[in-house]
């Protein structure tokens, strides 16, 4: 019972959004209000506490989520302020996959942004229910209820404002609480003691349409609510909270709050609607894994005395204490000297220190509780994704699936001493992202490094001279293009060498085929009557997948291919694993090349945002580029927003040539939307045979 009592005052959340809507400073000011902190942080003056590291002070931008833990009104809140740019969506997506709640934070003047949509389609995976804040009311061009109709048109979502701004723009001042019918101000510059006024004559009329637009809603989603509101009897607010909570968990409504976290108003209401509306670990759903012994499916409830399961969703390297996982206790207790099981691995891992983060701070703990975010020091073989489970009783949860990198540089160590450095720092980089790729290419010994974006790399390679003092030439930017097959073949090899000694024997029969997009490889075994021993068709397999990653047109990685082992023979003197593999690849490369093999690129999907009046010479600009335009609105005040699809390799430097047709006023953003087959003539270009 005291650990129900527990649970049912934690809060795991998430602050998630588009890049520049808020969300630090909205942090910043929770931590300021809930005491964690005596001064507020600044992104602009590079002084906030989740954006800790160089790189994000300086560029004023998240790019790594922070954990902080603050109290509120008996509550404890785990929160985790998530990166709003796209190359950095991992940090969001792990984030996701552990929490039990989000806040989503929009700008009153933009609405629903492209990162808002992904985060959104984000959560919407992992079933996480939402509330919603429209930041910056005090903004010229601020509008409440048009950001509330885009969340309903672009997200799908069902919005409830659960409050209205008293003023807009610069005269913006408060909000009332449709609920409690009472309105707020924040008159004090840090906005620490909202008071609480009389409802303005001007604002009684909208206030009671949209209370009476609240009412009908909640109760449509309660049945004994419908009762009372069709026989007109009065609800009390503390049946519509707890109405409006058991809706907001299960995702049939969200509650849309308003305020400027930069000018210290409306926080507080939103801490409250956090406590208020989103999830304990005991509301959400049991969790759910397979047992990796029987196969079976099972559940893991938020209770301590059940076996110990364990999530980690990312690991960080920290200067001081070294290897750090990130974690989240499903069920169970979690204790420094335990020993558990990496479920994923079958490997055994030792629980080293434990420490609950709050941002770069660590604070140590003898154990971590069922509902508990924290971090283990000691877990060697443990990357981002994997279960800790009780050795008695394994299970893995489901692990976190992440986007391939588009674009890739070649990095060159400048002297013999980095060179040494290079590999260490790369790896750790590599065990922290997973979205960073490091490859070394056989032909020409260069290593290659592969992430989301431009900005990722960068930051990536900036880290790697600063954190690991590895001095390296960078190439110049290139796009990740990949390979598949466009129709059937079938080939059969052999594979013999007679030396002085044993020889080598190999003979297989293989049929490729094309997979649908984005399904990756498959390998079948439809050898009838121990034609090949079952030893020697693991071999083959791997022989293909090795080959599979240089590819037979420009030595990309091919992908969305199935391979079906036919038949073929052995010798038994002869024939080995290594023979096997060998004819593996040697039959998928002849087949691969039978069977029309194509180019792939990466197209993107692009948002821009440009004045009216210059709306032509971008289209123009994008259909030069080989774009494909999805779709015009109007964005705001004399603004346009044109959806566009373009190749990656069309849109390096795209930022310079906006901001000059478009007299510096013209914005973009850009994230992977999908991989298409590539126009001969640009084939012939990449591949330098035109």
């Amino acid at each position: 019972m005291l650990d129900d009592a527990r649970l049912s005052r934690l809060r795991n959340i998430g602050i998630i959004a588009h890049i520049d809507a808020g969300k630090t400073t909205t942090t910043e000011r929770v931590l300021y209000y809930t005491g964690k902190t005596y001064r507020m942080g600044n992104v602009d003056e590079g002084t906030t506490v989740t954006d800790w590291m160089v790189q994000e002070r300086e560029r004023g931008i998240t790019i790594t989520s922070a954990a902080i833990t603050s109290e509120w009104k008996g509550y404890q809140i785990n929160m985790i302020d998530t990166p709003g740019h796209i190359d950095f969506t991992a940090e969001v997506q792990r984030s996701l996959r552990v929490l039990d709640g989000g806040v989503v934070v929009f700008d009153a003047v933009a609405g629903v942004e492209p990162q808002s949509e992904t985060v959104w389609r984000q959560a919407n995976r992992y079933g996480v229910p939402r509330i919603c804040f429209v930041n910056k009311m005090d903004r010229t061009g601020a509008d409440f209820w048009r950001t509330i109709d885009m969340i309903h048109e672009r997200l799908g979502a069902n919005p409830l404002a659960i409050q209205i701004p008293m003023g807009k723009e610069d005269l913006f001042q408060g909000m009332i609480d449709l609920i409690e019918q009472q309105a707020w101000t924040f008159t004090e510059a840090l906005g620490a003691s909202p008071e609480q006024v009389d409802i303005p004559d001007d604002l009684r009329a909208l206030c009671k349409e949209k209370r009476d637009l609240l009412i009908e809603k909640i109760a449509e989603t309660d049945e004994g609510l419908t009762l009372k509101y069709l026989e007109g009897e009065e609800i009390t607010p503390d049946e519509l909270r707890r109405a409006l909570r058991a809706a907001t968990v299960s995702g049939k409504l969200v509650p849309v709050l308003c305020g400027s976290s930069l000018r210290n108003k409306g926080v507080q209401l939103l801490l409250d609607a956090v406590i208020t509306y989103l999830p304990s670990p005991l509301d959400v759903p049991a969790v759910t894994g397979v047992n990796p012994e029987s196969g079976e499916i099972e559940t893991r409830p938020p209770d301590p005395d059940a076996p110990v399961a364990v999530l980690v969703f990312k690991i960080q390297t920290d200067p001081y204490i070294g290897r750090l996982a990130y974690v989240r206790v499903y069920s169970g207790v979690m204790r420094t000297g335990q020993t558990l099981n990496n479920a994923n691995k079958n490997r055994k891992e030792r629980v080293g220190r434990l420490v609950q983060v709050s941002a770069e701070k660590r604070q140590e703990v003898s154990e971590l509780r069922s509902g508990d975010i924290g971090a283990v020091v000691g877990l060697k073989q443990t990357f981002t994704g994997e279960t800790i489970a009780d050795p008695d009783h394994p299970i893995v949860l489901e692990t976190i699936e992440f986007p391939e990198p588009v674009i890739s540089v070649a990095v060159e160590p400048r002297t013999k001493a980095d060179q040494d450095k290079l590999g260490n720092a790369l790896q750790r980089l590599a065990d922290e992202d997973p979205t960073f790729r490091v490859r070394v290419d056989d032909q020409t010994g260069q290593t290659q490094i592969s992430g989301m974006g431009e900005l990722h790399l960068e930051v990536l390679i900036d880290r790697m001279q600063r954190e690991f003092g590895v001095q390296a030439n960078v190439g110049r930017t290139q796009v990740a293009y990949r390979e598949t097959i466009r129709r059937k073949s079938r080939v059969e090899t052999r594979f013999v060498r007679q030396t002085g000694g044993r020889g080598q024997y190999a003979h297989v029969i293989i049929e490729l085929e094309p997979l649908g997009k984005g399904q990756g490889f498959e390998f079948v075994d439809k050898v009838k009557g121990g034609e090949i021993p079952k030893e020697f068709i693991q071999p083959v397999a791997q022989g293909i997948r090795e080959t599979m990653d240089d590819g037979v047109l420009g030595g990309y990685p091919m992908v969305d291919v199935k391979a079906t082992l036919l038949g073929g023979s052995w010798h038994e003197v002869d024939s080995s694993d290594m023979a096997f593999k060998v004819a593996g690849s040697m039959a998928f490369k002849e087949a691969a090349q039978k069977a029309d093999p194509v180019l792939l690129e990466p197209v993107m999907k692009v948002e821009i945002v440009v004045p009216e009046q210059f709306t032509g010479d971008v289209i123009g600009d994008v259909v030069a580029r080989r774009g494909q335009i999805g779709g015009l609105d109007l964005h705001s005040a004399g603004l346009q927003s044109i959806r566009v699809t373009v190749p990656l390799a069309e849109m390096f430097g795209y930022a310079t040539a906006l901001r000059s047709s478009t007299q510096g006023r013209g914005t973009f953003t850009m994230e992977f939307d999908h991989y298409e087959p590539m126009p001969p003539d640009r084939e012939k270009q990449v591949l330098g045979k035109s």
